[in-house]
């Protein structure tokens, strides 16, 4: 047997190999790239969503990771005619959504009167949402890292399900893009939304 003749035996026995994992594991080649570009696309919607459920960089990290991974096993199920922005966001909110129950059962409440560590990370929040902080009148006097530290952490003491409207909607989606989401109706984001932007004005006042 010559060299050319091995050599094309070995790529066709390659080529085979690869067919196989692909059907395998249910990729394409192309997922890969197509993997790649989502999460260079969508990395700062991620993180900020992420921001508004945890305020420790590790562990925001760590959550980050996992989206990211959840993510990949999920892009073969991925429709062409889905939004991306949305099957991203949505697998986000699954993966918070069960990080936020978690922590429900671990929580301890600090005294008012010790220095709270996610302070130190709240200035890191939502950078760009200063319309919303420009709307709370009591808070004009504060500059513009205060308030932001202060939104984050009354973000975080809403609801789950009021969490999960208000991060969205900060981040410019519309009624119709946050129901897709979450699976909920249109309505039911209007109510949630007001509920939580009236429980956000009572946190900011009594912080």
């Amino acid at each position: 047997m010559n060299n050319s003749v091995a050599l094309a035996i070995q790529h066709k026995q390659h080529k085979d190999c690869l067919k196989t994992a692909k059907h395998q594991l249910g990729y394409s080649l192309s997922n890969q790239e197509i993997f790649v570009k989502w999460i260079a696309e969508y990395e700062k919607l991620l993180r900020h969503i992420i921001n508004g459920f945890e305020a420790k960089p590790a562990i925001q990290e760590e959550l980050f990771q996992e989206i990211a991974l959840n993510i990949w096993r999920a892009l073969p199920s991925f429709r062409a005619d889905a939004a991306v922005k949305t099957f991203i966001a949505r697998i986000a909110h699954n993966v918070l959504a069960t990080h936020v129950a978690k922590a429900v059962k671990t929580v301890k409440t600090q005294p008012n009167n010790e220095p709270n560590s996610d302070s130190l990370d709240d200035e890191k929040f939502m950078s760009n949402h200063m319309v919303f902080c420009q709307q709370l009148n009591p808070y004009q006097s504060l500059d513009q890292k205060q308030r932001q530290m202060r939104l984050a952490q009354a973000i975080r003491k809403l609801k789950l399900e009021q969490q999960q409207v208000i991060t969205l909607a900060l981040e410019g989606m519309s009624y119709q893009e946050i129901a897709d989401v979450l699976a909920i109706s249109t309505n039911l984001v209007g109510v949630r939304l007001q509920r939580a932007k009236a429980a956000l004005m009572q946190l900011l006042e009594a912080i």
